[in-house]
C-alpha cells in the first residue's frame, strides 16, 4: 500500500479461527476399556461464538494481505493462548520478510480486536499496526476527554451502512502498565435501540477505540479507521479456505497431527497461487483505496482534520499567557487563580483553522488578587478575561491511498480447473512386475454399534490394526498438462 506521502507498506493480516468439537456420551461397562475423550488433547471448552459443540479449538493464521498467502498457523486447546501465538506470528512475519530482504520499519500488522490492550502492544514493538482497542479506561484519560470536547477531526461513513462515525484524534496516549505512547482515535455515533455489540455506551453515545502507530502526515484518521475495517477481506479468505482445503476439520487426535494438517492445508493453498500464476500470469492491480484530500476552500473545514490544539501566545510582558490556561477533562479551561472558564464562541479562520473562544465570569474576575497580572488594563477593565484556543489543520500529504494486490481467488480457480480436465490414469505394479488387481468386494453386515461408530473391544481393536500394506508400485499418467506448465512442474512430458 502507498500512503499520502509515498511511502510503501506490506500488510500482513493476523486472526483466530475456531471450530467446535461434539462430544456425545461414553458408554461405560465391565467389557470396555476405560472411557476417555480422543479430542481431550486437541479441544478443551472454551468460548464457542457461533459454533455448535461442547469443546473448541483456536486457530490464529497470519496472511499477507495483498498476495493472499499463508504465513502460518498456530492452535491451541480452548481459547488458545494468544500472547503465545502472537509472538510465533510476529517470528514468521520476521523470517519472511528476512527472507525476500524487506524493510520491518515499513511492515504495517492489522491486528484482530482481542490484541487492543496496552499489554499486547508491547509485544508488536517493531511494528507498524493497526487494531481496536479495548482498554476502555482510556476513555477517562485527561487527554481524550479534553479533545472529545472539542469538535470532531473528521466524520466516517461506509456506503453499505448509515452509521455516521465522529472521529477525535488523540497522539500520544500512553498505553498500558508500560505506558506505550500510542496514536488513539475514538470513533462515537449515537446508541440505537440495541445494545451496540462493539464499544461502550455513555450517556446514549457509543465510544469505539482504534489504536496505531502510524503517522499522522501520512495518514488521516479516517484512514485509520478504514484501514482497520478492510480487514473484513480477509474473512472471504478464511471462507474460501474453509471450502477447498477445510483445514479446520478433525483429521487426528493429537495436536500435532491437527497442527500438521492445518500447515499442510496451507501449504497446498500457497501452491495453487504459484501455479495459477505460472498459468496466468497476470501484472499486479492497483486500486483507489482512498481519493486525494481536496484542497479545502477559505473558512471551511479541513479535510484532513485538526492538529492537537493550541493556545495562544504571549500577548504582554509581564502578563499571563494564554499557556497558562490549561485545558481540563470537562471542557473548560483553568485559570492561574483556579477559576473556570467555558467555551461560548467558534470562529472559523481564512487559513481553515477552528478558533474556540474561553471566557471567564466577570464576578469571578473582579475580586480576583490576580487580575493586575492577568488582564490589560488590570482592575480598570470592565469585561473578563478571554482565551483563545486553535485548532489548526493537520498537516497531511495530499495524494490518495493506493492498495496493490492481486486477484483472490482468480489464479487458485485456474489451478483447480486445469485439475479437473485433466484425465489421470494409475496402474499398480505388484512384487513380481504383474498388474494387482483389487479382490472382489463382499457385502458386510453392519451391526447398529458399528453404524453408530461405538467404541471398539480390545479384540476389535486388534482386528482393525492387523491389516497389512500393499506391496508393489504405482504408475501415475497425467492427461491435459500444458507443455510449459509441466515444464516448470519437472514432469517427464510424453
Amino acid at each position: 500500500m502507498v500512503d499520502r506521502a509515498g511511502n510503501t507498506w506490506l500488510i500482513f493480516d493476523i486472526d483466530g479461527t475456531r471450530e467446535a468439537a461434539r462430544q456425545r456420551a461414553l458408554p461405560q461397562t465391565d467389557e470396555l476399556p476405560p472411557p476417555f475423550r480422543r479430542l481431550d488433547e486437541v479441544c478443551a471448552p472454551g468460548y464457542r461464538g457461533r459454533k455448535r459443540g461442547e469443546a473448541v479449538r483456536t486457530r490464529t493464521t497470519v496472511a499477507q494481505a495483498h498476495s493472499y498467502q499463508w504465513l502460518g498457523s498456530f492452535g491451541n486447546r480452548g481459547n488458545g493462548r494468544y500472547r503465545e501465538e502472537l509472538r510465533k506470528e510476529l517470528a514468521a512475519i520476521r523470517r519472511y520478510l528476512a527472507a525476500y530482504q524487506l524493510p520491518q520499519e515499513r511492515t504495517l500488522l492489522r491486528l484482530d480486536g482481542q490484541y487492543g490492550n496496552g499489554a499486547v502492544l508491547s509485544d508488536v514493538a517493531g511494528f507498524a499496526f493497526v487494531t481496536r482497542g479495548k482498554d476502555y479506561h482510556l476513555l477517562d484519560h485527561p487527554l481524550i476527554q479534553a479533545r472529545l470536547h472539542l469538535p470532531p477531526d473528521q466524520f466516517q461513513q461506509r456506503p453499505e451502512s448509515q452509521m455516521k462515525r465522529s472521529l477525535y484524534d488523540c497522539p500520544k496516549i500512553p498505553v498500558g502498565p508500560e505506558g506505550v505512547p500510542c496514536h488513539v482515535v475514538v470513533a462515537t455515533h449515537p446508541a440505537g435501540k440495541k445494545k451496540s455489540p462493539i464499544g461502550v455506551t455513555r450517556a446514549g453515545v457509543v465510544y469505539e477505540l482504534f489504536f496505531t502507530n502510524l503517522p499522522q502526515h501520512a495518514f488521516t484518521a479516517c484512514d485509520v479507521v478504514e484501514l482497520y475495517l478492510h480487514r473484513g477481506a480477509f474473512e472471504p479468505a478464511l471462507s474460501d479456505e474453509d471450502q477447498e482445503i477445510d483445514p479446520n476439520r478433525w483429521c487426528s487426535y493429537s495436536a500435532w497431527g491437527q497442527e500438521y494438517w492445518q500447515l499442510i492445508a496451507q501449504w497446498v493453498w500457497n501452491l495453487r497461487l504459484e501455479l495459477g500464476h505460472q498459468l496466468h500470469p497476470d501484472p499486479i492491480r492497483t486500486t483507489e483505496f482512498a481519493p486525494a484530500l481536496p484542497p479545502s476552500p477559505p473558512h471551511t473545514a479541513p479535510a484532513s482534520g485538526y492538529a492537537p490544539p493550541e493556545v495562544g501566545s504571549a500577548w504582554k510582558a509581564g502578563r499571563f499567557a494564554d499557556q497558562d490556561f490549561a485545558l481540563q477533562p470537562d471542557g473548560t479551561l483553568r485559570c492561574p487563580a483556579d477559576q473556570k472558564l467555558t467555551p461560548h464562541e467558534q470562529r472559523r479562520e481564512a487559513d481553515g483553522s477552528l478558533r474556540v473562544v474561553y471566557g471567564a465570569s466577570i464576578h469571578s474576575c473582579r475580586p480576583c488578587p490576580l487580575r493586575e497580572q492577568c488582564q490589560w488594563y488590570g482592575g480598570a477593565t470592565a469585561k473578563p478575561r478571554q482565551v483563545s484556543v486553535l485548532l489548526h489543520p493537520l498537516a497531511v500529504g495530499s495524494e490518495p491511498l493506493l492498495w496493490q494486490d492481486w486477484s483472490r481467488g482468480v489464479h487458485r480457480r485456474a489451478c483447480l480447473q486445469l485439475l479437473r480436465h485433466q484425465r489421470i490414469e494409475i496402474q499398480m505394479k505388484s512384487g513380481d512386475g504383474t498388474d494387482s488387481t483389487a479382490p472382489p468386494l463382499t457385502l458386510a453386515l453392519l451391526s447398529r454399534a458399528k453404524r453408530a461408530h461405538a467404541r471398539l473391544t480390545w479384540a476389535q481393536r486388534l482386528a482393525c490394526n492387523a491389516h497389512s500394506d500393499l506391496a508393489g508400485q504405482g504408475m501415475i499418467q497425467l492427461f491435459g498438462v500444458p507443455e510449459r506448465f509441466a515444464t516448470f512442474l519437472g514432469l517427464d512430458s510424453a
